[in-house]
């Protein structure tokens, strides 16, 4: 199921709702309908940074954890393996958090499930 933010800052942003969900839990939102204000848009960006920069201090350890069970499996050493790239939580959730900002600045509200 997709989730679209609409607001009157910025193009509409669509994400799958399992994407979409660890962010408004975050947030105390449901994810089927909702909306953050103008006034709550400077608290949702500021818990979205500092979320963003905590998963990428686990990123670096996370990709390596990767690399040792890739290269240590049950058959020995695996050198043809794919590298796995992951979305990352930051890219998953910039274009909303670029919504917000925009949102802040001209005082609108953030709206989906409407």
């Amino acid at each position: 199921m997709l989730v679209t933010f609409k607001s009157k800052a910025a193009a509409d942003v669509v994400m799958y709702e399992s994407h979409a969900k660890p962010i408004l839990d975050m947030l105390h939102k449901d994810i089927k309908r909702g909306v953050i204000t103008a006034a709550e848009s400077a608290d949702a960006v500021a818990l979205i940074e500092k979320q963003i920069d905590s998963s990428k201090a686990h990123e670096a350890a996370e990709a390596l954890e990767r690399d040792v069970h890739a290269h240590h499996n049950a058959n020995g050493d695996d050198n043809g393996h794919e590298k796995i790239e992951p979305v990352t939580f930051s890219a998953r959730a910039y274009p909303l958090l670029d919504m917000l900002r925009e949102a802040k600045k001209g005082n609108y509200d953030v709206l989906w499930g409407v």
